[in-house]
């Protein structure tokens, strides 16, 4: 694969930390969350990948929807949940995707998410390594 675009982001300390990007968009501080014992008053790692992966998946979503002739409703959204837990090893994370296409029928519905979670970048990035879960709703 050739990139068409790449984008880069320090880290320093960590979970407690820092996080900056190249282009000085994003410069944010970072706190564990309460429930893995910090005081939970700042993004953490998880908060940023729900979020890149809820526009990922619903520009994924667009495309599925162009590419079999359907508009999109008004309102529709993506909601993605990042969770982190124990595993065998050390940690490891699930997602829970919730696709809500109001005013569609659930067949299609369905359909949509379904396929959007074939050709979103993350989705591809994650399956097999993380438990996913796709639900749509309308």
């Amino acid at each position: 694969m050739t990139p068409l675009y790449t984008t880069t982001a320090t880290a320093t300390g960590g979970r407690a930390g820092r996080v900056t990007s190249a282009d000085g968009i994003i410069d944010m501080t970072l706190a564990m969350p309460k429930e893995l014992g910090g005081p939970g008053n700042a993004a953490n790692p998880e908060t940023f990948f729900a979020s890149g992966y809820a526009a990922c998946f619903q520009g994924a979503l667009g495309l599925v929807a162009r590419g079999k002739g359907i508009t999109l409703p008004a309102g529709n959204t993506v909601t993605v949940t990042i969770g982190i837990g124990k595993d065998e090893t050390s940690f490891g994370l699930n997602a829970a995707i919730v696709v809500h296409l109001p005013g569609l029928d659930q067949a299609t519905a369905d359909a949509l998410a379904h396929g959007a979670h074939q050709v979103c970048p993350y989705s591809k990035a994650t399956r097999g390594n993380i438990d996913a879960t796709v639900t749509a709703t309308v």
